[in-house]
């Protein structure tokens, strides 16, 4: 009962602090919103079974080295808006488009990726739990998304963003503050676990490739230049990341060694039954969670990839068409894989997006600056490798 009480009361003391008017008004704070949201948006929800059950004991070094990767590849994203400010393009209008076409269709793939995670928990509490319920509900609200973009537009959606960041954010507060009194417990008592891995060698490296959309989403900073000078986007962009991480290596390291992954079932709600024996509220707080985030972070890549196919087709595509596109690839998806299967793919197209970005980047430094062009080179050819072998857990 009391930790029930202290995790709502954290929540509401971290909802309040967010909502005060300082904070709101600092603008690396409100330009580092929308990174941050899209980073822990939906990856706390899978990656600590998911990691736990893969890694074992070692899901916090993974965790880490994904971190590390995205930090690489935002390195690279952060060097090209400073040059599409000082130079006035990043690169080649041809390698923008084609880096710009990318991330429309990894957009496609990440409203499938949110869409089917939110099935999923909305319906992982009640009698009807079930793939076919879940992908109903993944259908119903695909058709609610469609009609409200096609007929009045996201604009009021949008609107309300800050409030689903900030409950998003006060409920990981409150979810972090009772894993750790938990896992307290355990090592006054001497639970503490360090499971052996269940992948290994190439399975498990591929594997984490498979990972990289948990950790995506720092790039949106690179889209921001309406309302934010360059600056301020990389400022925020590597304050986001940085926060990011801190949240990750925290919460994967405290579920990892007090939880046995052999006593869990693997499944993309596996974190409403693991938090159920932690504390008894959390299961109802993650859900909702769940929903609220899962929803804004939809309708904000929705919007994102209907505004890049206008813009590449040349508005022979109208927004509203691309919105019945990117509804038709998320449906089809929704109904021939899983949720584990669509992480994958949306890892592999972002991928390769963060490969075609490197990519522009290394070619800019060649050859005055031949150590950042490596670099920058390199990392293109790991992006191009995810893309390309990118799996997801059996």
């Amino acid at each position: 009962m009391i930790l029930n009480l202290a995790i709502l009361a954290t929540i509401a003391v971290v909802l309040a602090l967010l909502w005060l008017p300082r904070l709101r008004r600092a603008e690396v704070w409100r330009a580092m919103v929308t990174p941050l949201a899209s980073i822990i948006g939906s990856g706390f929800l899978v990656l600590g079974p998911l990691l736990n059950h893969a890694y074992g004991g070692w899901a916090p070094l993974a965790m880490a080295l994904l971190c590390l990767v995205a930090w690489a590849f935002g390195r690279a994203i952060r060097d090209n808006i400073r040059a599409i400010e000082t130079q006035g393009a990043a690169g080649p209008a041809w390698a923008e488009s084609t880096a710009s076409a990318l991330l429309g269709f990894a957009y496609m793939i990440s409203v499938a990726y949110y869409l089917n995670l939110l099935g999923s928990f909305a319906v992982s509490l009640t009698p009807f739990e079930s793939p076919l319920a879940a992908r109903a509900v993944t259908t119903a609200v695909y058709a609610v998304i469609l009609i409200v973009g096609w007929t009045r537009g996201f604009a009021v959606l949008e609107r309300m963003e800050y409030a689903s960041v900030a409950l998003k954010l006060a409920i990981i507060a409150g979810l972090v503050l009772a894993l750790a009194v938990f896992t307290a417990g355990k090592a006054a008592g001497g639970g503490l676990i360090f499971a052996p891995a269940s992948e290994t060698g190439l399975a498990a490296l591929t594997l984490g490739f498979g990972m990289i959309v948990t950790v995506q989403g720092f790039e949106t900073s690179r889209y921001l230049g309406r309302d934010y000078g360059a600056e301020v986007r990389i400022r925020s962009m590597r304050w986001a990341q940085i926060a990011s991480t801190l949240i990750y290596l925290v919460y994967i390291a405290l579920v990892t060694y007090a939880f046995d992954p052999a006593g869990i079932a693997l499944s993309e709600t596996a974190i409403v039954d693991m938090m159920g024996a932690v504390a008894p509220v959390l299961p109802f707080v993650l859900v909702a969670a769940a929903l609220a985030a899962q929803f804004s972070a939809a309708v904000a890549d929705t919007g994102g990839s209907g505004g890049l196919i206008e813009e590449l087709s040349r508005k022979r595509i109208s927004t509203r068409q691309a919105y019945a596109l990117t509804a038709a690839v998320g449906l089809g998806l929704t109904w021939a894989a899983d949720v584990f299967q669509i992480i994958a793919y949306a890892s592999r197209a972002f991928a390769a997006y963060y490969a075609a970005q490197s990519a522009i980047a290394a070619a800019r430094f060649w050859p005055e600056n031949k150590a950042k062009a490596g670099l920058y080179g390199a990392l293109a050819l790991l992006g191009a490798a995810i893309a390309l072998f990118g799996q997801s857990i059996e």
